[in-house]
């Protein structure tokens, strides 16, 4: 995902002239939560950049494009992620820039952080953060507001559309590479705009990133057609254990499955959505066991059932849709625990149904 070669560059106006709920910039910059949030940003100059472990493609992506408009407006910004960038967005424009550390880089003394879908200063699991000034961006039902400065806007399909509405209220040019970056992160944060909450604003902010410079068939190619053969092959390990009940899937592979195949952590990711494209089933859960014998659990649902509230009793959370947690093992004993939960809230979600 180098830079598109295209010379054209575009100061973004209102998004209104697309139709659709983007257009809310200008209302925003009015006395809205942004108008604080670039405030903030105008009283400071050096800035270190960062969203939550195990990034994901609007973590990476909106990153990168908050980089470049900060950088655009003349600020210091450094970013830094716990984790390793996942190989399929390390070829967005600048990725190279993404520091991996535990802590404040060496040397760089930052006046502010800003965090990225983080619903506190330890889900990034950075250290030394604490006596900072706090800037916090997020767009998840489960968002807190834990720093100095807070904007949670649940509406918003991706972070990468509130760091669009910034770049637009900072009258910040967006460049083909902030575009690419963009659209990398609102398409893979929709699920290839298959999620509840995508509507027309998603696609008008869609067209206006492509307007910009964004390929989409490149794009697209790198997220979804570049695969390792140690995915592919994880992928039908997991497979092999499928199960379902009702209109509740589930599969998943243990450590072991994990080393003998040589997979990534990465390569687990998107396997759930194979149990959720199944006919009649509404929620689909991918349990990978961890090298400390934990289990991630990966969450997925259609229409109006909410998965949220399930990742939540266990210290997780995410998008309606789309969640996730953490569990102790053993492996079987978790799958019990996060099926017996997921029973209870589709009785519950039926109940009211028919109230």
């Amino acid at each position: 995902m180098t830079e598109p070669t295209t010379t054209e560059r575009r100061t973004p106006g209102s998004p209104v002239e697309h139709g659709g709920r983007i257009d809310t910039p200008a209302r925003d910059a009015l006395g809205q939560p942004i108008a604080a949030v670039l405030e903030a940003i105008r009283q400071r100059q050096r800035f270190l950049l960062t969203s939550h472990c195990r990034p994901d493609g609007d973590a990476v992506g909106s990153l990168l494009a908050l980089w470049m408009t900060l950088n655009a407006m003349g600020k210091q910004a450094e970013m830094q992620l716990y984790d390793p960038v996942p190989v399929i967005y390390r070829t967005l424009p600048a990725a190279e820039q993404i520091r991996r550390c535990a802590g404040l880089a060496h040397g760089f003394e930052a006046d502010a952080v800003i965090f990225l879908e983080c619903d506190s200063v330890e889900r990034s699991r950075l250290q030394g953060l604490e006596d900072t000034f706090l800037i916090n961006i997020d767009h998840h039902t489960s968002g807190n507001p834990f720093a100095s400065v807070n904007w949670i806007d649940t509406r918003a399909s991706a972070v990468a559309e509130m760091v669009y509405r910034l770049a637009v209220a900072a009258k910040v040019t967006v460049t083909p590479a902030m575009a690419t970056c963009l659209y990398t992160a609102l398409l893979s944060d929709t699920g290839s705009f298959c999620y509840e909450g995508t509507d027309a604003g998603t696609f008008a902010l869609a067209r206006d990133l492509v307007d910009m410079g964004a390929t989409p068939a490149r794009i697209a190619e790198d997220l979804y057609f570049s695969n390792p053969l140690s995915k592919m092959r994880l992928l039908g390990a997991a497979l092999t254990t499928l199960q379902r009940e009702g209109s509740v899937a589930w599969l998943w592979v243990t450590h072991d499955d994990m080393v003998r195949l040589g997979a990534s952590d990465e390569d687990s990711l998107g396997i759930v959505n194979y149990a959720i494209g199944i006919s009649g089933v509404e929620v689909a859960v991918f349990l990978r066991e961890m090298a400390d014998r934990r289990i991630r659990v990966s969450l997925r649902s259609k229409s109006t059932v909410r998965v949220t509230p399930v990742a939540e009793q266990f210290g997780g959370g995410g998008h309606e849709n789309a969640s996730g947690c953490t569990m102790d093992g053993p492996i079987d004993a978790a799958t019990d625990r996060i099926l017996d939960a997921v029973r209870r809230h589709l009785h519950l979600h039926a109940a009211a149904g028919e109230a």
